[in-house]
């Protein structure tokens, strides 16, 4: 191995000479590689980190599992309550891996201004609501706070708020139908106080949710206090939902039914499950050109260093050390690429990270910046993959070595 490693530097060194043919086509192999690697890293970290954010987003506003009575399964609105005296709340320890549970109730409504009107649904929480998801959502003003008695305070997307030209301190006259009203009710009325403004970038469901005191649905709904709309359940690892949802199912009472985002809005996480395949198709073009032009690097340098391989071959060396001299060089060209390559590729991403330099329009991508997810157990694997996959393509070329004899070659010299 000491020869082929002392041959293969000494050819490095040979290849940097000005009057080399093969410098400018190296350059361009190496240039290659570091281009491949760099699109390789922005599309695993910009595909995995849209995955992740949006799935966030919606585990945000309805939790991992949802908890419901079966009439309420595909409501937007909760229709038929349920008790909050279950064995699974407020600690569900039948089933590992949960990291919070918390009850909700929703209810629509519309808010009414001098001039326009919108509807809305009014998700319904209590004291013990987890916020530290709408924390990163929030741009103005403060979370409400339904610890005490019974209050007005809302918290309202930024998108309702510009459409009705609402902001903090206002007050948001909101109006609800009566169940099972007629058409001479007259409906509930509640004047809710803006304490708060959020924005999650998912118009979806920010052009549809407040967030108020659960004890404002109660009351119109005639629920006791112990009586909600649904139970929303936060598991530790989303790659894991459907195995949680069904050992929930399997642990809550026959007359609920419980379901999973992945199941509720299968329209976005489907369209998300096509970035794995779009994600592997690119990766495996990029690598396939990056591949091509190392074969053409090594076919041309093989045919310039024709000589020296009769050379070699005359005292005695055997092909395979000879393509393994190659082989060394044309990886060592390739940890080239690879080291340009992942400098520019984790720098660009870093500074998308930081900055949000890249905007993307939330009505198709349901973000407003194109997130990053650097993972160092990703980057390490492309980079291995990348090495292994284009050296292994180097060894069908390099045979070409076999084919070259002493006599011609040295005569060719």
């Amino acid at each position: 191995m000491n020869f082929e490693y002392f041959i293969a530097k000494r050819l490095i060194k040979g290849k940097e000479h000005k009057s080399s043919i093969s410098t400018p086509i190296i350059k361009i192999a190496i240039f290659a590689i570091a281009i491949g690697m760099i699109m390789m890293l922005i599309t695993v970290a910009t595909g995995i980190g849209l995955q992740r954010k949006i799935r966030e987003k919606v585990a945000a506003f309805n939790g991992h599992v949802i908890i419901s009575s079966f009439d309420n399964n595909s409501s937007v609105e909760s229709l038929m309550p349920i008790s909050s005296n279950q064995d699974f709340y407020p600690e569900f320890t039948d089933v590992e891996e949960i990291t919070h549970i918390q009850a909700v109730a929703s209810k629509m409504g519309l808010i009414r201004t001098e001039t326009d009107f919108d509807g809305v649904v009014v998700k319904g929480v209590d004291d013990q609501y987890d916020w530290n998801t709408f924390k990163e959502y929030l741009i103005e003003g403060r979370l409400p706070d339904f610890t005490g008695k019974l209050n007005e305070e809302i918290l309202l997307s930024s998108h309702i708020a510009n459409r009705l030209g609402l902001g903090i301190g206002d007050k948001a006259i909101t109006y609800f139908l009566k169940k099972n009203s007629t058409s001479n009710s007259k409906p509930y009325i509640r004047v809710f106080k803006i304490v708060g403004i959020y924005n999650s970038g998912f118009q979806q469901f920010d052009e549809l949710y407040l967030f108020a005191d659960i004890r404002h649905v109660r009351k119109m709904n005639k629920w006791t206090s112990d009586q909600i709309g649904n139970f929303e359940v936060f598991i530790d690892d989303f790659d894991k939902i459907d195995q949680k949802g069904q050992e929930i199912y399997e642990n809550i009472p026959s007359t609920m039914d419980s379901q999973t985002i992945s199941l509720k809005y299968a329209t976005i996480f489907e369209w998300l499950k096509l970035f794995d395949l779009n994600v592997i198709g690119i990766i495996g073009i990029i690598i396939l050109v990056a591949g091509i032009n190392m074969i053409t690097a090594l076919l041309v340098l093989i045919l310039e260093r024709t000589p020296m391989v009769g050379i070699l071959k005359a005292l005695g060396t055997t092909n395979w050390s000879i393509r393994k001299v190659f082989l060394y060089n044309a990886a060592y060209l390739i940890l080239i690429g690879l080291f340009w390559g992942n400098l520019i590729g984790i720098g660009l991403l870093l500074l998308q990270e930081n900055y949000g330099v890249i905007k993307l329009n939330p009505e198709t991508y349901y973000v407003s910046t194109a997130p990053v997810y650097i993972n160092f157990g990703h980057i390490v694997l492309l980079n291995v993959g990348t090495i292994i996959l284009c050296v292994l393509m180097l060894l069908i070329p390099s045979y070409i070595i076999t084919k070259i004899t002493p006599t011609k070659s040295i005569r060719f010299q």
